[in-house]
């Protein structure tokens, strides 16, 4: 004690009250301070301290033995997308872009809009199946007859674009092909619901309702083509209807006519005879309306009812597709006359590669089809449209 501090007052120990650090306190401190500043210097630092690498935006080239082939699509609008790649037309949902193999095959890679990744559908730039009846305004051109098919300004044609997807394998096919569409309701709403979407149908131009049934049919999943009326030898004891094609009439008068039907339906790959022995075999008449069909992109199918046609013959001077049919499988229309026809058909198919078969909107032809045809997949053939089946004939 203090005996000189005032009263009331000690004078305190300078030593009292004060801590010691110890070893343990230090290094703590230590810790804390290294850390306060490691942050302060990652914040102030130029550069993170784990480099990304560099995102690279250039496309990788493609695979040795792809060839990419810049080639336009049934757009009439400027492209928006890389080389190769073309927007599609406003009516078909889809981009298209095509790349040529080693071995020179030419693959076309389909992506819709909607859809997540591509889809190869084959060698044709073939139409969304969600917009089928509808038609692609690039492939129409308006006239005073009404919407006629056209090759689009890029250089797509119908018979690309409407023409039904198949796998592309070397197996055996067989086309179907059933005419007669729209001139009974029954028969035509029969053919629609019962007949397999790999199935063609032909609209007959003098036919009824045909928008609708086309549309229909479209929806489905079906190629169609479209019947013209023409001359047989016994008209007009034997008149196939109202436009029908003439020998004897003008160039223009039978184009007149030809374009009047054309205008009946769109969304069709070719245009098939309806009868038309004799004008098929007339070389002038032919001549105009061959040419027409061929620079509007369309295919021709021959029925095969007469061997004196010259169809195959202008399509290979002129250079458009050409199909010849076969196999008339109802010439007898009874069910098993039409399954011994049908058989007929395949064994041409398995011996020639392929084979078209023709026949009519039949109650007793749409059931023997759907029956047989069921049997004939299980054993390994492959229904495909008509127009996978056509001779090209581009030079």
């Amino acid at each position: 004690m203090d005996l000189h501090a005032p009263l009331g007052q000690e004078r305190k120990d300078k030593n009292r009250g004060r801590r010691r650090l110890g070893p343990s306190t230090v290094t703590s401190a230590l810790a804390i301070a290294s850390l306060a500043g490691l942050s302060v210097w990652t914040a102030l630092a130029p550069t993170a301290l784990r480099t990304e690498p560099p995102i690279n935006l250039t496309p990788a080239p493609p695979a040795p033995d792809m060839v990419a082939v810049s080639e336009a699509t049934e757009s009439r609008e400027p492209t928006d997308g890389p080389a190769g790649i073309a927007k599609s037309g406003p009516n078909d949902g889809a981009v298209i872009r095509r790349t040529t193999t080693a071995d020179g095959n030419v693959v076309t890679t389909f992506s819709p809009n909607a859809r997540q990744g591509p889809v190869v559908i084959g060698a044709s730039s073939t139409q969304d199946p969600r917009l089928a009846g509808q038609p692609n305004e690039d492939l129409i051109e308006l006239t005073d007859a009404g919407e006629l098919p056209a090759v689009s300004a890029s250089g797509l044609r119908p018979i690309d674009f409407y023409a039904r997807p198949w796998s592309g394998a070397r197996g055996t096919r067989i086309a179907i092909v059933i005419g007669g569409i729209g001139l009974s309701q029954t028969g035509s709403q029969t053919a629609i619901r019962d007949l397999p979407e790999d199935i063609t149908l032909a609209f007959a131009a003098t036919g009824n309702s045909l928008q609708r049934w086309m549309q229909e049919a479209r929806r489905k999943g079906h190629e169609i083509v479209l019947q013209v009326p023409m001359e047989p030898f016994d008209y007009p004891a034997n008149d196939p209807g109202r436009g029908t094609l003439l020998s004897e009439k003008a160039a223009a008068t039978n184009i007149a006519n030809l374009h009047l039907a054309m205008a009946q339906i769109t969304n069709y790959t070719g245009i098939m005879n309806y009868m038309g022995a004799r004008f098929l075999s007339d070389d002038k008449a032919m001549d105009p309306v061959m040419r027409d069909i061929g620079k509007r992109g369309l295919m021709f199918l021959d029925d095969g009812s007469t061997a004196r046609s010259l169809s195959g013959d202008f399509a290979k001077a002129i250079g458009f597709p050409h199909a010849y049919a076969d196999v008339m499988i109802d010439a007898q229309v009874d069910r098993q006359a039409i399954l011994g026809k049908l058989d007929e058909l395949e064994r041409i198919a398995r011996r020639n590669g392929q084979a078209i078969g023709v026949g009519a909107a039949f109650d007793e032809t749409i059931a023997a089809v759907a029956e047989w045809r069921n049997e004939a997949v299980a054993r390994g053939i492959e229904f495909v449209g008509v127009s996978a089946l056509a001779n090209d004939n581009r030079p």
